[in-house]
């Protein structure tokens, strides 16, 4: 799992987990359930109150060629599901390893504990379990800071650096 703990408001970034196949047989359909890329805020005049945290800019998947329009209803990503927070990349071999990425903005400041589950499966018969037999789950705590760091792009070699841009009187 790679995501960085530290992180910042208007910063893109990725939450990656790669899963691997120890097991002696296919995985019929390899999904991850992330559950903490939203909050849930109890303001009276809202018309839903899911709100994000994160907003999702792409899911795990390939994106279709040539790309759809489909921001709107779903980010781009192939392995999106019926399911709420849940992607699926398809079968996994035994032996082989699949990566699932997320391209990902923080939009609200604060400290936040993101929680994410493998399965074997969408219908609920195969279950993927950790190498000692737990269930194939886990957490990361991030803080997302405010503002994002000051930086520039230095006139001389056009990278981006940290700190303002230098003023001359």
């Amino acid at each position: 799992m790679s995501f960085p703990t530290k992180q910042a408001v208007a910063r893109q970034t990725r939450f990656e987990l790669q899963v691997h196949n120890t097991g002696s047989h296919t995985v019929p359909n390899v999904a991850v359930t992330v559950d903490s890329f939203n909050y849930t805020s109890n303001f009276a005049e809202l018309a839903a109150g899911k709100r994000p945290i994160w907003v999702i800019e792409q899911g795990p998947g390939a994106i279709a060629k040539p790309p759809v329009e489909s921001q709107e209803v779903s980010p781009p990503g192939g392995g999106q599901t019926g399911y709420v927070n849940t992607w699926a990349l398809g079968a996994l071999a035994a032996g082989k390893t699949q990566t699932f990425r997320w391209k990902v903005v923080p939009v609200k400041s604060g400290t936040y504990t993101v929680t994410y589950s493998i399965a074997a499966g969408l219908a609920g018969r195969s279950h993927a379990k950790l190498a000692s037999g737990a269930p194939a789950k886990g957490h990361v705590t991030v803080a997302i800071a405010s503002a994002p760091s000051t930086t520039h792009v230095d006139p001389k070699t056009g990278k981006v650096v940290p700190g303002a841009f230098p003023t001359t009187p």
